[in-house]
């Protein structure tokens, strides 16, 4: 079955909420990927709120201290309560992956729906730069650009979100080519439509489920992506917590402290795996070959 538009012609393939909520719910690994999320998001936006010591905050009779019950993580080369920073850490962590891919959606979908569906140079022209920029390492192509804008979150966000971008122009592009040639949209064209009215209407919300699936796994490679800039001083500047600086830090201290880079390791191995296991989830709940 097929979803009717205003003008009676199918607009989407029957991908019902309802229908992918009850398969996502069957996929227990999904569920453990949404749980690991939802547990790091939540402690990232509570941190404000939270009893828990300044960041930023120094002691110098407290350097490099084991975990124990004044400070449950330990402390690092300064003093400063490692829980405290790995919490205020995964606001940077997560909202450098989310805004990166939200950079790279914004930018890669558009010029993928008007390269597949126009076609000829258009599609010529956007395939060529695409191509180009996959042709280079995604992380290579990160760390360049951060260091072209300088070293700050924003500015790596902005090279993160721009390496991602091919990706999405290259799947953008493929699910329009495949929709384009459907009866549904031939009959829009027929009655007349725009082709604005056609992309928006009938070709995107039948290539937005795999761009969905597409942006949940590219958020775990923009977080991964993030702790290597700030891990090489382009990132999150210090004394601002993030996973990535916290690491850089302990890599100095492995034998004397090695909680120092335990707990932001494992911090960013848990979210990495969630996001991938919740893609993997979302793939199977939104494909409509799946009973």
């Amino acid at each position: 079955m097929t979803a009717i538009g205003e003008t009676g012609i199918p607009s989407a393939v029957d991908r019902t909420p309802s229908r992918a909520w009850r398969k996502l719910k069957a996929n227990k690994g999904a569920l453990v990927g949404l749980a690991i999320i939802a547990f790091f998001s939540i402690l990232a936006v509570t941190a404000p709120l939270l009893p828990i010591p300044d960041p930023n905050a120094t002691s110098w009779s407290a350097i490099r201290k084991a975990p124990s019950a004044a400070h449950w993580l330990g402390t690092d080369d300064i003093g400063r309560d490692i829980l405290s920073r790995m919490i205020w850490g995964a606001q940077a962590s997560l909202m450098a992956g989310v805004f990166s891919v939200a950079i790279a959606v914004i930018i890669g979908v558009p010029f993928g729906l008007i390269s597949g569906y126009f076609g000829g140079w258009i599609d010529m022209v956007i395939s060529r730069i695409t191509e180009a920029f996959l042709a280079m390492p995604f992380l290579i192509t990160a760390i360049a650009l951060a260091a072209f804008l300088g070293p700050s979150l924003t500015n790596a966000m902005i090279a993160i979100g721009l390496s991602a971008m091919p990706v999405f122009v290259r799947l953008t592009r493929g699910q329009v080519l495949s929709v384009k040639t459907e009866e549904y949209v031939e009959g829009a064209r027929s009655i007349g439509l725009r082709s604005s009215s056609i992309i928006t209407r009938y070709i995107l919300p039948n290539v937005f489920a795999p761009i969905l699936v597409q942006a949940t796994l590219t958020i775990a490679t923009a977080i991964i992506a993030e702790a290597s800039l700030s891990f090489l001083g382009l990132g999150q500047q210090p004394p601002a917590p993030s996973w990535g600086s916290m690491l850089n830090v302990a890599k100095n201290f492995l034998s004397q402290a090695p909680w120092m880079a335990m707990w932001p390791g494992a911090a960013i191995f848990l979210v990495v795996i969630g996001f991938n296991l919740l893609g993997d989830g979302l793939r199977d709940a939104l494909d409509p070959r799946e009973a």
